[in-house]
């Protein structure tokens, strides 16, 4: 059993850790929100690929990583830890290659290259960035959590400046971008291809200068040796397998992702198509930020504390999907009113996406309290690969879904189509957060008095030691 213990050389955890944990996850999303909410409106707009073709590569790509990101939380978990620690030194390493992969999948220059080039090029930068080296900056980041402190409370609060961090970066992305990115041809909005490029050069930039303030800010207070014992394979997959927390939390993280991605892809054609206004893409991007910022933020952690974690995300998804369920029957005129009800259901999932970092830190502990071994790096990579898969299956049902409808780059302003867009706009996430709601009730176990039990049981542990 690896043994750990509080590093009292460093300062104690304060407001420093709280800021530089933001920023780590302002950096991931610098890419990982411009991936999900524009990368299919880039390849079927500007480049001219099939939608279901591009959602085909981004699904396929995903099982990429049931290889990659396992094998990186096997590194870092057995990885010794240096005078930096043993997580913040890979945010430094990678910080630059991820940055460099997601500004070369927005090449608007190849877009009259021969089509079997532009689905290569995609295919090969796509896997460069999301399978390799944002796997590689990621995992380790997440697991750090657990490094950083080991007290639940300082963990919440880590999971709600987290939260904050990627709040932010769709705030500067959902917001930006719109008003930047499209332009009004012939009457119609449609997405420039070289404003494209150009900030996802800027973005870049930005996520490089987040990671490092991350790694300066954030100490690891938390002394997690390197996993020595022997790996067997078998063991391992038995234990991922039969651990129902890590079952419970995947599925409603994949459902969640079904239904978050869904709302940020779909709004990419909903705005600009149904409601030929881009503007109300950046204020419902803008609104529902501060939602999340004013209300989720604020208040999660303390109603988390209050009625549990399990139990606040439950009903809060659920209260999404019945805004949505709304939304499709009074079917809003103004593009306005519909920014409304997403902001409305964007809230709602907001307070379990608030809290979703901390509940994997309880499904670790709960690991721990049964296998007594602590595996940071492999639990959250496995859990990281599943957001993936629940990325990658939001981006291959968009897909379908607009192919299903006739979506072109020729029939993207037919009404039949736009009719179909809003349609699937409503009924995606509203399926999506109603399956959250009841995976979290009938799969995850971690309900507030378990998780309180298994954090006695650790105390108790550690001060045994």
């Amino acid at each position: 059993m690896a043994k750990t213990s509080t590093n009292k050389a460093v300062r104690p955890f304060g407001m420093s850790d709280k800021i530089g944990y933001m920023f780590g996850d302002f950096g991931n999303d610098f890419t990982f929100i411009l991936s999900s909410s524009f990368m299919m409106k880039f390849y079927t707009d500007v480049m001219g690929i099939d939608a279901a073709l591009v959602g085909l590569l981004m699904m396929a790509a995903r099982f990429v990583d049931a290889f990659t990101d396992v094998t990186m939380g096997q590194i870092v978990d057995r990885s010794k830890p240096t005078k930096d620690g043993k997580f913040r030194p890979w945010i430094k390493r990678m910080c630059g290659p991820v940055a460099i992969a997601s500004f070369l999948i927005y090449q608007s220059g190849f877009a009259g290259m021969p089509y079997g080039f532009k689905v290569f090029w995609m295919f090969l930068t796509y896997i460069l960035w999301g399978s390799i080296f944002y796997t590689s900056i990621n995992i380790p980041y997440g697991s750090m959590a657990s490094a950083i402190s080991n007290d639940p409370d300082d963990r919440a609060q880590l999971s709600t400046w987290r939260s904050i961090g990627a709040t932010l970066a769709s705030l500067v992305i959902g917001t930006g971008t719109p008003i930047v990115a499209y332009v009004v041809v012939d009457g119609k909005t449609v997405l420039s291809g070289s404003r494209m490029t150009i900030l996802a050069g800027v973005f870049a930039i930005c996520a490089i200068i987040c990671y490092m303030l991350c790694f300066n800010l954030v100490r690891e207070r938390v002394e997690v040796p390197a996993n020595t014992s022997k790996l067997e394979i078998g063991k391992l997959l038995k234990s991922l397998v039969t651990n129902r927390s890590l079952i419970g939390i995947i599925a409603a993280a994949i459902l969640l992702l079904l239904a978050m991605l869904g709302m940020q892809g779909l709004a990419g054609y909903v705005y600009p198509n149904y409601y030929g206004n881009a503007a109300a893409q950046s204020a419902g991007s803008l609104a529902s930020s501060l939602a999340i910022l004013f209300i989720c933020a604020p208040l999660a952690a303390r109603m988390a504390a209050r009625v549990g974690k399990k139990e606040l995300s439950t009903v809060a998804c659920f209260c999404g999907a019945v805004f949505y369920i709304i939304c499709y029957f009074v079917r809003p005129a103004s593009a306005y009113m519909y920014v409304v009800f997403y902001v409305l259901a964007y809230g709602s999932l907001g307070f379990f996406n608030t809290v979703i970092w901390a509940m994997i830190t309880d499904v670790i502990d709960d690991a721990e309290v049964k296998n007594g071994i602590r595996e940071d790096g492999t639990i959250y990579s496995v859990y990281s690969f599943a957001r993936k898969l629940g990325q990658a299956f939001s981006a291959g049902m968009i897909g379908g879904l607009l192919s299903m409808i006739g979506y072109t780059a020729e029939t993207a302003f037919d009404e039949a189509v736009i009719n179909g867009i809003f349609t699937i706009s409503c009924w995606v996430p509203a399926c999506g957060l109603i399956a959250v709601s009841l995976a979290l009730f009938f799969l995850y176990p971690l309900d507030k008095k378990k998780v309180d039990e298994n954090v006695a049981i650790l105390a108790e542990r550690n001060k045994n030691r």
